[in-house]
């Protein structure tokens, strides 16, 4: 089953030609609840972890943030019936993402390897909050002995669960946000005469400022996807860079709380058009500050740096 993101309402390179320059391609992963195989790219699935490699712990501090912790199985369940006591000592990290670069094609992984495992802590850490992560770059075909049963912790967050969803990825072309944008081309975006002198044929909703059709329907996907550009909006832009080399960090992988909403249903696919159930746009089950997204963003130079995540 693939997943097709539908064509964008206009080109926006045909209205505002010095967009041109500004497109980056990205990877829509597409997550649908399935049983992802240890061998495959996925979401919150069983990792392709060698037997002999110690499984990451988080050593804390964990931040109560006033949800309740609870145990990992009724998590999973989705039945939340308990509080469990926060953890006091090193947590077993959770899977969230295994994407192989022969399905993601934006992965750019390190020259020996093909292969990146994210995992991360399933409870806050400050000054956010946000869970902890931890990645892992890997060369899948030296991979023999597998870990078949990592730990697991006893009590975590509840929106930290990821549920293991099989992923269709897509690329898809994207442009900044509007607020990365030079202050002229922000006014253009913002004038409705200079839309309609471009012949643009924009719903008439966004008449008082269509500078929000831009960035609705037509710069940015939503949802879970490998490299492109920055979903701004909790903060203005804040430009990652590497604490160690001091080179502009790229964007790695965004974690999504959400396929779609209310202002980018366009970009839902048509194969999750005809679907009635009102949780397709939250297959992976979690949920980042009450709704936002997770933005890990890597060091271009080495991959032995640190990475960063941000919320927005």
């Amino acid at each position: 089953m693939s997943s097709t993101t539908p064509a964008r309402p206009l080109s926006i390179t045909a209205v505002f030609p010095q967009l041109a320059p500004l497109a980056r391609t990205a990877t829509r992963l597409h997550p649908r609840a399935g049983s992802p195989s240890p061998h495959s790219s996925s979401i919150g699935g069983p990792l392709l972890w060698p037997a002999a490699d110690p499984w990451p712990h988080c050593d804390g501090p964990h931040a109560p943030d006033g949800v309740p912790p609870t145990s990992l199985k009724d998590a999973r369940l989705r039945q939340v019936t308990a509080s469990q006591p926060w953890p006091e000592g090193p947590v077993p990290m959770l899977p969230v993402a295994q994407l192989r670069a022969r399905d993601i094609p934006t992965l750019r992984p390190p020259a020996d390897a093909d292969l990146l495992q994210v995992l991360w802590c399933p409870f806050d850490h400050l000054p956010e909050p946000k869970p902890k992560t931890a990645l892992f770059w890997r060369s899948a075909a030296t991979i023999t002995d597998i870990l078949v049963a990592p730990p697991e912790p006893e009590a975590v967050h509840p929106g930290y669960v990821p549920e293991p969803c099989v992923i269709t990825p897509e690329e898809v072309t994207e442009y900044p946000n509007p607020m990365e944008l030079s202050g002229e081309l922000q006014q253009q975006l913002a004038d409705w005469a200079a839309w309609r002198a471009a012949g643009a044929v924009v719903d008439s909703y966004y008449e008082p400022a269509p500078q929000e059709f831009y960035r609705n329907e037509l710069s940015i996907a939503p949802g879970w996807k490998s490299a492109g550009w920055t979903r701004w909006g909790l903060t203005d832009p804040i430009h990652q860079t590497c604490r160690i080399c001091a080179a502009e960090m790229a964007p790695l992988l965004t974690i999504a709380t959400a396929e779609w909403d209310d202002t980018t249903r366009s970009w839902t696919p048509y194969e999750g058009q005809a679907i009635a159930d009102p949780g397709a746009a939250h297959p992976t089950r979690i949920e980042i500050a009450g709704g936002y997204d997770l933005q890990l963003y890597v060091c271009p130079t080495s991959p032995g740096h640190p990475h960063t995540a941000l919320i927005q």
